[in-house]
């Protein structure tokens, strides 16, 4: 399904039935095919939504600039396009500060959320590590392609594309059957330097919370996690040992056990 949205157009993909949906939404410069091993499993259990930030993946190619509100609001013009009243929402990473706003914005519309290898931002936030973000900046001109295999390997904790090297390449390529650009990564992770200064005031979220982080995590350190859990009353804090940024696809089957508890003790 495409979905006209202010200055763009996002691309949504709807899997499974049920009474009580999910919303998927991805990180930086990545599309739905970052969900890979949650749709097959999810679509079996309840009906659920993934789609593409605008910049990324099949929806529009806007060059930017872009802003986290923007992209909450575009979550949520989802919803309301597939009459969705209230769904759980999981957000990683970038999706994380997302699905945070979503909240906070629009509270009336999230039954649950589950935020995975995010941060609420502000004061306290642990940045990017430095060898990360050198990475990146140095190639994120590069054509998507190239940017990919000389950064991808550090969402994942150390050694572990290495031990899996034809799991790994069937993931890159999974990653660039549609490729975000460079300009749109770069209005993408500008975005977020607003978002993770000011900070997300989440002692304001009232509903269920499941904070899931990777204990190798090279992209959002650990601790902004347990901020997180710190900061919002009814968040739940499940850390995954030896598991780095992309929880979801280095441990999929632990990850999809532990969302699917958490949503179905919240379903009702």
């Amino acid at each position: 399904m495409e979905l006209q949205v202010e200055g763009g157009r996002l691309y949504v993909e709807e899997h499974g039935s049920g009474d009580v949906p999910m919303l998927l939404i991805q990180g930086l410069g990545h599309s739905h095919a970052g969900w890979r091993f949650q749709l097959p499993f999810f679509a079996e259990r309840r009906r659920t939504i993934a789609f593409d930030n605008r910049g990324t993946g099949l929806s529009s190619k806007e060059p930017g600039p872009y802003s986290m509100e923007q992209f909450a609001d575009d979550a949520v013009s989802v919803l309301d396009a597939l009459g969705i009243v209230r769904a759980h929402v999981v957000g990683l990473s970038m999706g994380g500060f997302i699905a945070q706003l979503v909240a906070l914005r629009a509270p009336d519309r999230v039954r649950s959320l589950v935020l995975v290898g995010t941060s609420p931002g502000g004061a306290e936030h642990a940045p990017v590590p430095r060898e990360t973000l050198d990475t990146w900046l140095a190639n994120d001109h590069l054509p998507p392609e190239e940017f990919a295999r000389r950064t991808m390997h550090l969402s994942f904790s150390p050694g572990w594309s290495d031990a899996r090297p034809k799991l790994y390449d069937e993931l890159i390529k999974n990653r660039l059957e549609h490729p975000t650009p460079p300009e749109c990564w770069r209005a993408q992770f500008v975005a977020t330097g607003p978002f993770l200064s000011a900070g997300a005031p989440v002692e304001k979220i009232d509903v269920p919370v499941l904070v899931v982080h990777g204990d190798a995590d090279r992209v959002v350190p650990l601790s902004n996690g347990e901020l997180l859990a710190r900061r919002i009353p009814s968040a739940e804090l499940v850390v995954v040992p030896g598991t780095g940024h992309v929880v979801p696809l280095e441990s999929p089957d632990e990850f999809n056990r532990l969302v699917d508890d958490f949503l179905a003790r919240h379903d009702q």
